[in-house]
């Protein structure tokens, strides 16, 4: 049995394990739910935009597996304060509508308090992404 996570670094490190090996349901599990869930981004990429419920979020999720296929995943940095983490590092992904991939350089913000993630934030390439999915 894998124990529950309740420090801020144990909730974003579980977040890493279980985005990495594809346990959505896992991962939807580390968030409260109601969240300050917020990608933005140029409205051709599909996973831009605000959400809050678990089920908004898995949608999220779902929208990254079939548009996408992962190419590279690397974590530079986690830093961590309090109930704040931020993890910069670096992604590729191919998108599968259009052929193309691109790089991406991200920073994610993630608020955790009572063992549950309550705000993620990412910032990432959206110029790169943007033209990743241009026909």
């Amino acid at each position: 049995m894998t124990a529950t996570p309740q420090t801020t670094r144990e909730v974003v490190d579980a977040f890493f394990a279980r985005f990495s090996a594809g346990d959505v349901t896992g991962l939807l599990d580390l968030f409260a739910d109601r969240v300050d869930f917020l990608v933005p981004g140029a409205p051709n990429v599909p996973w831009t935009g605000a959400r809050s419920g678990r089920e908004q979020i898995a949608e999220f999720f779902a929208v990254l597996g079939t548009e996408l296929t992962p190419e590279e995943f690397t974590i530079d940095a986690t830093i961590v304060e309090d109930g704040h983490a931020v993890v910069t590092g670096r992604s590729r992904f191919g998108v599968l509508s259009t052929g193309k991939s691109f790089l991406n350089e991200f920073a994610l913000h993630f608020t955790v308090a009572d063992g549950r993630i309550i705000g993620y934030r990412m910032h990432e390439d959206s110029h790169a992404i943007s033209a990743a999915f241009a026909a």
